[in-house]
C-alpha cells in the first residue's frame, strides 16, 4: 500500500446525484475551484434499475436546465413530465375511470422531467470529468477529520488499492442515506413521519390510458399523455407511483403509513404483488402480465428524518439525502438538493474571495432547516387524508399552490441565498410555516369529520382556479428585489385568503349537511382556533370584485362561499 497526500479546495463525498450535481455548480460558478468527488460505484452505472427519485418537478427541474445548463441533455436523453396525476379510491379500484381524477390536460408552462436516474447520474460524470473535478471512482471514505481551527479538513480513503490522505479547505457529506457527517457529528433528528416503500422497475411501458377502452375518458387527456404524468393511485394510508422512463421501462412504487399498512405486506416482490392486487388491481393485473421484464426490487423502511444542522462555519456541509429526507410523494427531495447545493455554492465561492461567511452560514442553516419544516409538515401524519377524496384534492391543489407561491418563487429569483438579510421576506417566510401548518392540521381534522364517496370527477387544476397559472408562470417572472418582495408579500395575503376560504366552506357545507356531534365540536374549535379564525377574516376583507371559486375545495360543485 502506498500513502500519498493530495490538497483540493472541496471535497465531495459521494458521487450521486447531490454530489455531482454541487460538483458542477461550483465549477460553473469559478472554473478555479479544485474539487474531488469521491465516489464508492464504478461508472457507468446501469440505467433504468438505478436510484429512485425519478420524478422532478419545477424547482429540480429549474436548477437541472437553468442553472446548471443540462437542458439539451434533459430534451434528448430524458422525457418531459406531463404534471403531477392523481387517482383516489374508489369501489375496490377495480375500474380506473369511476375514480376521482386530479390532474392537468394541457402542457404546463414551465417544463419538469421524468429523470433515468442511472443516466443522469452518467452523464454528470463525464461532464464534470470534462470541466476539470478530480471524479474518482471506486474511492471509499474511511475517516474524517474536521478541523476547528481554520486549517484544512483530513480526508482519508481508500482509492483502488491506495491509501491516500486528501486535504480541503470544505467538506461536503453527499453520500446519500450512509449520512457519514451526520453519523460523526451526532446530528441525527428524528421526526415524526412514519412510512415505508418498495418499489422495481419494469422492462415495459405501463399506461394507465389503456386500462379502459371508455373513449369519453381517454379524450380527457389525448395523445398519450397521461402515461408521461407521475401517476399516483392513492388509497387510505398509501399510493402507488408509476413514472416512465427514457430507456422505455417504468418504475412502481408503493408508499404507506405505517400505521395503517405494515411494512411485512410488501417488502419482496412477491408480497407486494399480492399487496398490489389487494389495493391495486388493475395495476397488479398489468405486472403480473410481464413478470419475466421485472429488473430490480427495493426496499426502504422508515425513510424520513431530519438533521440539527447542515452548514457549519467550520467550513463543513450536508447536502440531499446526508441531510434531511422527508417523502417522495411531491418529489421534494430534488427540490431540496437545488436549494442546498445553491447555499453551499454560495458560501464556498464568497469564503474563497476572502469574505468572512460565520454569519451567512448560520442564516443559511435557518432557511433551509426552515423550508425542510415546511415540506414536512405536507407529509406528517398526512397520510390517512389520501383515502379522501374531496380533502385529499383540496390538500393537493393548496401544497401545489403554497409550493409556487413561496420556495418556487424564492428560488427561481434566486433569492434564498439573500434571504437572511430580509428581515421583511424571512418575516413572511416564518409566516407562511405557521399557516402551512395549520392548515395541514385542519386537513386532517377535516378527514376525521366528513369523508364521503366520490367518483365520476375530474380535477384540473388549472381549470378549478384562474390565477394558479399566474402562480405558475410567476415563479419565472424575472422580478427586481423590491418588486420580488412585494409579489412574496402579496402570496402570503393570497394563502391567507385561501386558508380563510377553505375553513369557511368547509363549515358551510359541513352544516349545510346536517352536522353531527363531532362535526359541530370540530366546527366550534375552528371558530375560536386564533390563526384560523385572522384567515377567514382576512378571506372576507378580499375584495369582492375578485373572488376566488371555491370549486377546488369541492371537487368542482359551486358553493354560497365562492365570494366573500
Amino acid at each position: 500500500m502506498s500513502e500519498t497526500s493530495e490538497r483540493f479546495d472541496v471535497a465531495i463525498l459521494g458521487g450521486g446525484i447531490a454530489g455531482l450535481t454541487l460538483a458542477l455548480q461550483l465549477k460553473r460558478t469559478d472554473p478555479d475551484l479544485h474539487i474531488a468527488v469521491l465516489e464508492r460505484q464504478r461508472h457507468p452505472v446501469p440505467e433504468a434499475a438505478h436510484k429512485v427519485g425519478e420524478s422532478s418537478v419545477e424547482i429540480q427541474a429549474h436548477y437541472l436546465r437553468d442553472v446548471l445548463g443540462l437542458e439539451e441533455h434533459l430534451n434528448r436523453h430524458q422525457l418531459h413530465k406531463f404534471g403531477l396525476r392523481m387517482f383516489l379510491s374508489h369501489a375496490g379500484n377495480e375500474d380506473i375511470t369511476r375514480r376521482v381524477e386530479y390532474g392537468q390536460i394541457a402542457e404546463a408552462p414551465l417544463a419538469a422531467y421524468q429523470l433515468d436516474r442511472g443516466r443522469l447520474e452518467n452523464a454528470l460524470g463525464t461532464i464534470v470529468t470534462g470541466l476539470g473535478v478530480d471524479f474518482r471512482q471506486r474511492c471509499k471514505v474511511r475517516e474524517v477529520d474536521l478541523s476547528t481551527t481554520g486549517d484544512h479538513h483530513v480526508v482519508r480513503v481508500l482509492d483502488g488499492e491506495d491509501e491516500r490522505t486528501l486535504k480541503a479547505r470544505w467538506v461536503v457529506d453527499a453520500s446519500g442515506r450512509a449520512g457519514l457527517l451526520k453519523r460523526k457529528l451526532g446530528l441525527a433528528r428524528a421526526v415524526g413521519h412514519r412510512a415505508n416503500a418498495s418499489w422495481f422497475r419494469i422492462d415495459r411501458e405501463v399506461d394507465v390510458q389503456q386500462w379502459s377502452k371508455d373513449e369519453q375518458w381517454r379524450a380527457r387527456v389525448s395523445d398519450g399523455l397521461r402515461r408521461l404524468s407521475t401517476n399516483h393511485l392513492m388509497g387510505p394510508g398509501y399510493w402507488v407511483w408509476l413514472i416512465p422512463l427514457a430507456s422505455g421501462s417504468t418504475s412502481i412504487g408503493i408508499v404507506a403509513d405505517d400505521a395503517t399498512h405494515s411494512f411485512e405486506g410488501f417488502n419482496t416482490l412477491e408480497r407486494a404483488l399480492d399487496w398490489l392486487t389487494e389495493h391495486e388491481p388493475q395495476c397488479a393485473a398489468e405486472v403480473r402480465r410481464h413478470l419475466a421484464k421485472i429488473q430490480d426490487f427495493r426496499v426502504m423502511k422508515d425513510y424520513a428524518y431530519g438533521c440539527q444542522q447542515v452548514y457549519s462555519e467550520d467550513r463543513w456541509c450536508l447536502t440531499g439525502e446526508a441531510g434531511v429526507s422527508i417523502d417522495p410523494l411531491y418529489s421534494s427531495g430534488g427540490d431540496l438538493m437545488a436549494i442546498s447545493n445553491g447555499l453551499i455554492t454560495d458560501l464556498v465561492i464568497r469564503d474563497r474571495r476572502g469574505e468572512d461567511v460565520q454569519e451567512r452560514t448560520v442564516a443559511h442553516n435557518q432557511v433551509y432547516l426552515v423550508l425542510s419544516e415546511i415540506w414536512l409538515v405536507a407529509y406528517e401524519g398526512q397520510y390517512p387524508v389520501m383515502g379522501n377524496p374531496q380533502a385529499m384534492v383540496a390538500k393537493v391543489i393548496w401544497d401545489t399552490i403554497i409550493y409556487w407561491a413561496v420556495p418556487g418563487l424564492l428560488f427561481f429569483h434566486d433569492k434564498l441565498r439573500s434571504l437572511g438579510e430580509s428581515p421583511r421576506a424571512f418575516a413572511n417566510l416564518q409566516r407562511t410555516w405557521l399557516l402551512h401548518t395549520r392548515v395541514q392540521e385542519f386537513f386532517r381534522e377535516w378527514h376525521l369529520v366528513s369523508n364521503e364517496p366520490a367518483s365520476d370527477v375530474f380535477a384540473d387544476p388549472y381549470s378549478l382556479m384562474e390565477f394558479i397559472v399566474d402562480l405558475h408562470n410567476g415563479m419565472a417572472a424575472g422580478l427586481d428585489d423590491e418588486e420580488l418582495e412585494e409579489q412574496f408579500g402579496r402570496n402570503v395575503i393570497l394563502l391567507e385568503e385561501l386558508a380563510g376560504q377553505l375553513v369557511s366552506t368547509v363549515i358551510e357545507r359541513l352544516e349545510q349537511r346536517g352536522a353531527d356531534d363531532d362535526a359541530k365540536a370540530r366546527i366550534g374549535q375552528w371558530r375560536t382556533d386564533e390563526l384560523l379564525r385572522e384567515a377567514v377574516e382576512r378571506y372576507q376583507q378580499r375584495d369582492p370584485d375578485d373572488p376566488i371559486d371555491s370549486a377546488w375545495i369541492t371537487l368542482g360543485a359551486q358553493s354560497a362561499a365562492v365570494a366573500p
